[in-house]
C-alpha cells in the first residue's frame, strides 16, 4: 500500500531536491508499519532565536486507529527531515511493541522485545502538580494563561461546556482549544 504524502510550507521554498527526498523518507515508513494511509508533512522556517532550531518539520502519519507524530528542529531543513523520521521510526516501533503486546500477549518471545523497546524509550515523570480547578470560560483562561505567563498551555475546566479543556499557543501565536471526549 503506498502512502499519500501532503507537503506543506511556511516561509520556505520547497524545491524540487527537498520534495523528493520528503516523499523518498515518509514513503519509506511504511515498512515499519504497513497500516499507514496518509502522511501529513509541514516544513517551515521560523525567527527561533537559536540557529539550531530555524528549520522546523513535522510529520503526522494516520493509519485506521492511530496517528503518530513528530517534529524536530535544526538548522538544515533535510537534517530536521532526517531526525523527524527517525523519531518517527521510533514511535512506530513502540506503538507496534505495544498494539502487538495487547494483540498476542508474549507469545513468540515478543515480551522481551516490547520490553527492550519500551527500556529505551520509557518516558520520565520528573515531577507531577495539582492543583485546583476554578470554572471559567475560554477568555478568561487566555487572560489567566496569559497572567501566570505560561507560553505553551493551560489546563482549566470549562464552566460552558463543563469539562476539563487544554488551552495551547500555536506557533502563529493564535490559541487552541483541546476539548477531550470519553471514546
Amino acid at each position: 500500500m503506498t502512502i499519500e504524502v501532503n507537503i506543506f510550507s511556511r516561509n520556505l521554498k520547497v524545491t524540487d531536491n527537498l520534495t523528493d527526498q520528503v516523499y523518498r523518507k515518509v514513503s519509506g515508513l511504511d515498512r515499519y508499519l504497513e497500516d499507514i494511509v496518509e502522511a501529513r508533512v509541514d516544513l517551515a522556517s521560523t525567527n527561533a532565536r537559536s540557529a539550531e532550531e530555524r528549520e522546523v518539520v513535522q510529520i503526522t502519519v494516520k493509519g485506521k486507529g492511530f496517528i503518530l507524530r513528530a517534529e524536530e528542529r535544526s538548522a538544515d531543513i533535510v537534517t530536521a527531515l532526517n531526525i523527524a523520521t527517525d523519531t518517527l521510526q521510533r514511535r512506530i516501533k513502540r506503538y507496534k511493541g505495544k498494539r502487538n503486546q495487547r494483540w498476542k500477549q508474549g507469545i513468540d518471545g515478543s515480551e522481551e522485545i516490547i520490553e527492550e523497546i519500551d527500556e529505551l524509550e520509557k518516558p520520565v515523570i520528573a515531577r507531577r502538580k495539582k492543583f485546583p480547578l476554578r470554572p471559567m470560560d475560554e477568555w478568561e483562561a487566555i487572560e489567566q494563561m496569559e497572567l501566570l505567563g505560561h507560553n505553551s498551555f493551560f489546563v482549566f475546566y470549562n464552566a460552558q461546556s463543563e469539562s476539563i479543556n487544554v488551552l495551547y499557543k500555536r506557533f502563529d501565536g493564535s490559541f487552541g482549544l483541546i476539548q477531550p471526549e470519553v471514546g
